[in-house]
């Protein structure tokens, strides 16, 4: 699917027909949408293979003017009644008049791009309007994360409670997104570096603070994302000693409870064996022989701490 937007008396309002000066937004285009925009906009094809490659890492192109910005963004989705949180490649081919967003999927990004949520960009000035969107990537880092925060503390709450697997799976779950996270904000920063030398991609004197801006929300994202790992690793850690310990004590009971129920097993299989003259053998004195043991082990176990 092949849409196009520009900027008319300040709203992104979409446009029957490409412009110079508009935004083409590519969403898991077919084939033959590819090949038209290889024609009509003199792109190497190379560029799109990448952008619709879901594999394809972080990193910035330039090939006969046009220049290809391949940024990891972030993704949530609903599975299993769990938010899961992972990163997919978008693609911004910068051609001489436009610019050409490529996703295999629909993001929220581009839709508040689309729907003229963002404002006071220009789809003209392609500069500005690739700044604005990496800008709004890195925002949208810093809003997931700070969910995964507030989920990652709602988790350890009810780990709390109870010790159950899937709460500890939820937690691997999440330190698997922030991993995810790390990984590609450091190579996004990577690619904003490079951009900010100002050779792949022309920047203007009023560019250089929005660019900078957004160098600054990814390395915070950067951040955030290591101090948050670090601690759930650690949180992870603490709750599998826990678990050990509990595991210990539970064990520890009932060998005690094992070791104080067989003093009866011991002293009837004494007095239940087919011989005679056994001393004392009263049927009551087995019967206070047992509870005398039974007695003096409780208490001696109960002083070790055993239960």
């Amino acid at each position: 699917m092949v849409n196009y937007y520009k900027t008319i008396d300040g709203f992104i309002c979409p446009v029957d027909t490409c412009e110079p000066g508009c935004w083409v937004n590519c969403i898991d285009p077919d084939e033959e949408e590819v090949n038209r925009l290889i024609e009509e906009f003199a792109v190497d094809p190379d560029f799109f293979r990448a952008a619709l490659d879901e594999e394809e890492s972080s990193h910035l192109d330039t090939e006969d003017g046009n220049t290809l910005v391949i940024l990891d963004i972030p993704c949530v989705e609903l599975d299993d009644e769990h938010l899961t949180y992972f990163t997919r490649p978008l693609g911004i081919i910068i051609t001489e008049k436009n610019v050409i967003t490529v996703s295999l999927h629909e993001n929220p990004i581009l839709d508040e791009f689309a729907e003229g949520l963002v404002k006071n960009v220009k789809t003209n000035l392609k500069t500005h309007f690739t700044l604005h969107l990496m800008l709004r990537i890195a925002s949208r880092y810093l809003q997931y994360l700070k969910q995964i925060d507030k989920l990652s503390n709602q988790v350890e709450r009810e780990l709390r409670k109870s010790m159950k697997n899937a709460e500890l799976i939820q937690l691997l779950e999440i330190e698997k997104s922030l991993m995810y996270f790390s990984s590609s904000l450091k190579a996004d920063e990577i690619t904003i570096e490079k951009i900010m030398r100002g050779r792949a991609i022309r920047l203007y004197e009023e560019d250089q603070d929005l660019l900078e801006d957004v160098l600054i929300e990814i390395k915070q994202a950067i951040e955030m994302a290591g101090i948050h790992l670090n601690i759930l690793s650690g949180t992870m850690d603490a709750f599998a000693s826990i678990i050990s310990n509990n595991l210990n004590i539970v064990m520890k009971v009932l060998s005690s409870i094992t070791l104080i129920i067989s003093i009866p097993t011991v002293i009837s299989g004494i007095y239940g064996m087919n011989v005679g003259n056994l001393p004392f053998d009263n049927f009551w004195f087995p019967i206070g022989v047992m509870v005398v043991l039974m007695a003096a082990a409780f208490f001696i176990l109960r002083k070790k701490q055993m239960i």
